[in-house]
């Protein structure tokens, strides 16, 4: 079980958890709820993913026909299968912007810069999403997407998604603890 999970569930049953961040008391209190009802909900589970890999082969193999997952598994599976697809909740998909970033003691300043200006060339972070099916915020790499994948964001991720998306803001200090003890405990219960 991975974090994602709760704060998705958080905003499924109506909770902000990102407005939460800065109030603990509050935050513990919307862990606890969703705790009960993860718990309530594990008759119905068949297994808590460890990796990517075992999250493909679950959907797969048919033992797992629902499962919180990030778009491109589900890109991944479409591919394979076309009846297994990403849908992006009502409530709105989680989302957040990897980026690059250059250690304080880099001895090669110039040759990271480099390597970033040339991997966000739109046509060179095609090349990576083509591949990896993960989105980049190179601009204008669309117009070098292949038919396929340019599908995939046309198909799930539609204006109307990327207007309800809601974006991780950083974690504050201390949320990260508390929220690996409710998994351990939801992972425990019987």
């Amino acid at each position: 079980m991975k974090r994602p999970t709760l704060i998705a569930m958080g905003f499924s049953f109506g909770y902000d958890p990102f407005e939460l961040y800065n109030d603990l008391e509050g935050y513990q209190k919307f862990l606890d709820d969703i705790a009960e009802k993860l718990i309530a909900g594990k008759s119905v589970l068949r297994n808590y993913w460890d990796n990517g890999d075992q999250l493909l082969e679950s959907m797969r193999s048919g033992e797992v026909w629902a499962a919180m997952a990030w778009e491109q598994a589900g890109w991944k599976l479409h591919e394979e299968n076309p009846n297994i697809d990403y849908i992006a909740p009502t409530s709105g998909a989680l989302a957040w912007v990897d980026t690059f970033a250059i250690p304080a003691k880099s001895e090669n300043v110039e040759g990271a810069y480099k390597w970033i200006n040339f991997i966000l060339r739109p046509e060179n972070a095609a090349v990576f999403t083509n591949v990896e099916k993960y989105g980049t915020a190179s601009k204008d790499a669309g117009k070098y997407l292949n038919p396929d994948i340019a599908d995939n964001f046309a198909r799930c991720l539609p204006p109307e998604v990327l207007a309800n998306i809601n974006w991780y803001p950083t974690v504050p200090v201390g949320l990260e603890e508390m929220e690996g003890k409710v998994m351990d405990r939801i992972k425990a219960a019987k």
